[in-house]
């Protein structure tokens, strides 16, 4: 950031030189600014996606923690429902308890795999902000570069081209902030 910070300056005393080429350099230092705040935002939006991917992890693993707990209660009931036992009544109530538990787990499974479910979608929602912010850094360096050459070329064209692509960066970062 140090080196764009002294291109920038250095910019600006051409321009200072020649003040045709003003509004190129200020051109510049207005997409170096937009392509800090996109970068920081596409460096957030990764960040959320993995806390979010580590929560989807996590709730997969509840998931598979209470499914266990089914199959375990249901083989007791199961187990209960065979063995001999001196006393029938209690054996029963053993077998009814380990049913009422496996179907307890059943329903609180649904449960957690549809906030499973819900966090994934959120990861793939982070995952194309991201996405989308990153291909923004790429359009507004490119238009930051290409905006560039006009101060060594003095063609127009190319502070044209770079307005252009900065204004597709702009448009693309714009996208991934009111994605929902």
């Amino acid at each position: 950031m140090s080196d764009e910070l002294q291109e920038l300056q250095e910019h600006a005393e051409h321009a200072h030189n020649d003040p045709s080429l003003a509004p190129v350099s200020l051109t510049m230092a207005v997409l170096a600014v937009v392509v800090a705040v996109v970068s920081l935002l596409g460096h957030r939006a990764h960040t959320e996606e993995v806390v979010l991917q580590a929560k989807s992890s996590d709730q997969w693993a509840y998931y598979q923690a209470k499914n266990i707990r089914e199959h375990e209660d249901e083989l007791f009931a199961d187990f209960a429902a065979v063995v001999g036992s001196s006393d029938a009544g209690a054996m029963a109530k053993f077998r009814e308890k380990s049913a009422q538990e496996g179907e307890r787990y059943k329903h609180e499974k649904g449960e957690i795999q549809d906030e499973a479910r819900k966090l994934e979608r959120e990861v793939a929602m982070e995952r194309s902000r991201a996405d989308r912010y990153d291909l923004a850094e790429v359009f507004l360096e490119i238009g930051l570069v290409i905006t560039s050459i006009t101060l060594l070329s003095g063609r127009r064209i190319f502070w044209h081209l770079g307005i252009v692509l900065g204004v597709v960066g702009v448009v693309a970062a714009v996208l991934g902030a009111v994605l929902h």
